[in-house]
This record gives C-alpha cells, sequence and structure tokens, in this order.
C-alpha cells in the first residue's frame, strides 16, 4: 500500500503517513475544527479556511449538528468570530451551551460559566428567511470585513448558513433564469469572501430523490461550487454517523468516516 493513500477498515477511512499531506497546513492554522473527531481526520483538520464546505444530507441526518459543533469549537477555542444565519430557526443556544459544558477543561482553561458567556458572545446569529435577507447580510458582511478597524480576535472567521438550499430552491424552479442567476451570485459572494477574507464558509443543503439514491439539492449548476461536500448519514436509532466525500480538492469521492454526536 502506498504509504500516502488511506487505508479501509470497518467501513472507515485510516490514514497512514498520508495524513502527514494536512499535518502541516493544519498546525498553520489553515483548518477550523468541527469538533466531531470522524469529519476532522476525514477532512485533515476540520473546514479549511478559504473555502466552502457544503454538508448534505436527508431531514434529521445531522447536518445542523455539524454547523452547531463548529460554530462551538471554533468560538471556544478563541479562533474569532462566527456568523450564523439560521434559515429555519434551528439554531439552539440551549444545544450550545451543552456542547461547550462537554468541552474537557485541559482544552479551555476557564470557568464553565464564563466559558459559555464567552462563546455566546463569539456566534452572531441572525434569522434569514429568503434570498434578498441573504444579500443584505451578505453586503453589510463584506463591507465590515473590508473595514481595516475589524481585526484580531474580533475578525469574523467561520460563516455558516443552515441552510442554503432553503432559500435558493424556492426561487430556481422551473425556468426561472433569473432566480438561477441569483443563486449564482449568492455562490460568488461567498466564495469571494472565503478567498479574500481566508473565512470558511460551511452552509448546509437538503437532498431530493430521483433515480436510486437521494442527491444534493440545487442541481448541476451549484454542484461546482463547494470546494468540499459532504454527504450525512445517521445510523438508524443511533448517535453514530457517517460522513462521505462526493468532492474534495484533495480526496477521491467515496472515502467516508464514522463519527459520534453524543
Amino acid at each position: 500500500m502506498n504509504e500516502d493513500q488511506p487505508s479501509v477498515e470497518n467501513g472507515c477511512v485510516l490514514w497512514s503517513n498520508g495524513m502527514d499531506l494536512f499535518k502541516d497546513a493544519a498546525e498553520r492554522n489553515n483548518f477550523l475544527p468541527t469538533g466531531l473527531e470522524g469529519i476532522d481526520m476525514l477532512l485533515g483538520g476540520g473546514l479549511r479556511k478559504g473555502h466552502l464546505t457544503e454538508i448534505t444530507g436527508q431531514s434529521s441526518s445531522g447536518k445542523t449538528q455539524v454547523c452547531l459543533y463548529s460554530a462551538s469549537h471554533v468560538a471556544a477555542r478563541h479562533m474569532g468570530v462566527v456568523l450564523y444565519l439560521d434559515t429555519s430557526n434551528s439554531f439552539s443556544p440551549s444545544r450550545i451551551a451543552h456542547i461547550v459544558d462537554e468541552l474537557p477543561i485541559s482544552l479551555i482553561k476557564e470557568p464553565k460559566d464564563m466559558r459559555l458567556k464567552r462563546v455566546m458572545s463569539s456566534i452572531v446569529c441572525e434569522s434569514v428567511f429568503d434570498v434578498f435577507a441573504l444579500f443584505e447580510v451578505l453586503d453589510q458582511l463584506e463591507a465590515s470585513m473590508n473595514d481595516k478597524v475589524n481585526s484580531g480576535g474580533n475578525k469574523i472567521c467561520l460563516l455558516i448558513i443552515d441552510s442554503v438550499s432553503s432559500l435558493l430552491a424556492p426561487i430556481i424552479g422551473g425556468k426561472n433564469s433569473q432566480g438561477r442567476s441569483m443563486m449564482i451570485s449568492v455562490a460568488m459572494i461567498l466564495k469571494k469572501l472565503a478567498d479574500k477574507h481566508n473565512l470558511s464558509v460551511l452552509v448546509t443543503n437538503h437532498t431530493v430523490g430521483g433515480n436510486g439514491a437521494p442527491k444534493p439539492a440545487l442541481g448541476e449548476s451549484w454542484k461546482a461550487v463547494p470546494h468540499v461536500r459532504l454527504m450525512i448519514s445517521r445510523d438508524h436509532g443511533s448517535n453514530m454517523y457517517t460522513a462521505t466525500v462526493l468532492k474534495h480538492t484533495l480526496l477521491a469521492s467515496g472515502r467516508h468516516m464514522k463519527f459520534v454526536v453524543p
């Protein structure tokens, strides 16, 4: 076996020395952790800065859990501010509190009450219920990121949209070319923000039925947008999940890893 290639055991990807391909980049702070070990191992460190990562899956497959864990861990580890755009009232402060409470004291050395207060102050949640509101928020974000005063620990490092498909799917049905143009505009703004300001952008997307297995929504035009696309599924009746690579700049499709959501 080539030492720079992963092996598979019991359905899980196992890295040997190939993990070194990612470790150096992670040590240079090019990744933000999701806090879910299987996903972070699969992606070689977590959500890559400058990239747009999409989490897709069926209803109740764990997409929002990935978003909440990512927001919690990035904020808890003093990595910067998280902007969380909630499109379906799925953001849960109580779930954030539970996740933060589980963090080991060796990771975050501060009293739990102080930790939670700091984490919540570092996660900015805004409700966004249509694409026009999304454009407005993204325009404001770009203006604030261009402001030279916004720097250091107050800088937004992670942008989450849960879910982008609930905003875009209603405008791209039928022969509505204007809707598709708006979708592409959203994609261009998100990728520009990620690249110019070294953000990690994390979006969720639902799946649609078809001939065979469910596939990510929003069609072929959107398919080219994410740098990384993961399919999330949940083992029936358990807290065990599987993340499968559908698209990645470095990994072949089909690689997967189990992970647990406590």
